[in-house]
Parts: structure tokens; sequence; C-alpha cells
């Protein structure tokens, strides 16, 4: 059982100086407990649907797992203040989880809460071995589809998407959230369990390119992440290290390159 994306509320609309009673349909924030062999390890805020796939994905990219095997079962659970997902996962990837420092409490910020120290700001980088040759006809295809397979955000105007754009240029999935880092995390995790190759696409996404969307998304591979709004220097940066392309500001028939212009092809 999970509870709806959706929410709709009474509001009054100022318009042309007169104020109405009306609905106004909203995006559905809510706790979601991720619990590992019934220890409960992080609570992030987000759209309450793909569940399973924001667990998968967030537990890949943060390390906690290492493949899609070590994930036994998951279970979503609604309660009175929120969801919880319970996960059964591998006794080695459990004692591993166990022994971590850190304490997680919903990154949808900075991104940097529970950091003990400085050290532990910057993140290790394994460079992405294959980096795809990326069409520019595909990506402004990509761009143009994009907004109209976004239901939730055509309603309320107040989540992200993220897809994966297959080496044909069409859009295979997408994944809403109202953080940037979930819907990311959804999309991975469905791609994940459903052993995509990654290195034959790109990652869309519908935020700003941060430094960790280039990190989530090296972490399994990707070789290719367009965001159409603009990346950090940081993002930059790491997006160097990891070997990725970076495009930012995408929008049909403009983007800018930051990383890996090499790989971005002119003809279809």
């Amino acid at each position: 059982m999970t509870a709806s994306p959706l929410k709709t509320l009474p509001v009054w609309r100022l318009k042309q100086g007169q104020i109405n009673e009306t609905d106004d349909c909203l995006s559905n924030e809510v706790p979601v407990a991720l619990v590992y062999n019934g220890i409960s390890h992080v609570v992030l805020m987000a759209t309450p649907q793909d569940l399973p796939e924001l667990a998968l994905g967030f537990s890949l990219t943060e390390g906690i797992l290492s493949s899609v095997s070590q994930l036994y079962d998951v279970e979503v659970e609604q309660t009175s203040t929120g969801m919880l997902v319970n996960m059964d996962i591998a006794s080695e990837a459990f004692l591993q989880l166990k022994g971590r420092r850190r304490n997680l409490s919903g990154r949808t910020g900075c991104g940097l809460c529970g950091i003990e120290s400085l050290d532990a700001v910057k993140p290790v980088i394994t460079p992405v071995t294959v980096r795809p040759a990326i069409s520019a006809a595909h990506i402004s295809a990509a761009l143009d589809a994009f907004a109209s397979l976004q239901p939730l955000r055509a309603e309320t105007g107040s989540v992200h998407g993220v897809a994966w754009v297959n080496k044909n240029g069409h859009i295979k999935a997408l994944f809403e959230d109202v953080g940037r880092h979930n819907a990311l995390d959804k999309m991975l995790g469905f791609g994940a369990r459903a052993g995509w190759n990654w290195s034959e696409g790109f990652v869309l996404v519908s935020s700003r390119a941060s430094y960790e969307m280039v990190v989530k998304s090296a972490v399994l591979g990707v070789g290719c992440l367009v965001a159409v709004s603009a990346p950090t220097a940081l993002a930059v940066q790491l997006a160097q290290e990891a070997n990725m392309t970076l495009i930012g500001f995408a929008k049909p028939q403009q983007q800018v390159i930051y990383t890996g212009h090499e790989y971005i092809t002119l003809a279809d």
C-alpha cells in the first residue's frame, strides 16, 4: 500500500482584481524511511510512488549495495507518519552498513548532512569505462518529448523528472519526484534491476546538475548526463574525473557542453 503522489487542497486565486476559491492539485511530499534488515538507516522526503525503485537506486548509488543481487526482498508499508521501505539485504552488505560512521539524514538540501570532517566531503570517483558517442539530434528529440512524459510536473509544477534515453534517442523510462536526487535514484534503480547497459545512452534530468547527480550517475557507469539547467563548478570537475560527458542548459537545438564535447556527433 502506498500514498498518492497528488493531493488536492482548497486555494484562493487572485486574478484581475478578484479573489475566488477553487481547488489546486499539489505534489505529495512524505517522509520515506529506508530500513535495512530491520534497522532504519535514513529518512528521505520524497514523492510516494516507485519507492522500491527509489530504495534500490539509493542503495546502489550510496554504496550500501554493490549489486542488485544483494537485495533479497523489499516491502513498502504506509504508516500514520510516512512510508517504510523494508529491505532484506545480504549479510555482508548489512555488516558493512553497520560499520559506517556516517549518519545520513535526508540530503535533499546541501547533500552534506552527517559529514563529520572536511576530508569526507570530496567523493571518491571511479572513472566510467565506456563513454558513449551521443547524437545531437537524439538530444534534441529527447528534449522535445521530455515535458509530455512528466504527468506529475504538468499537474503540479513542483516535481523533477529524470529519464533514460537509449542509443536510438528514445526515452525508455521516466521517473518523477519532488527531489531531483530521488528521481534519479528511482530511474537508476529501475534500470539496474532491468539490466540496462548504461554505456548505450544518456540520463536526462529536469534540474540543475549538482555534484551528487554526477556522482550517483558515475557510480553505475552512466557516461553522459544532460541537464536542462546549469551544472555547478564542482559537478563539472567531478564529471571530468569520472570520464563523463556533461551537458547543461539543454533545450531542443541548443545545449552547452561542459565536458566530452568530442563525444557529441552532429550526424543522426
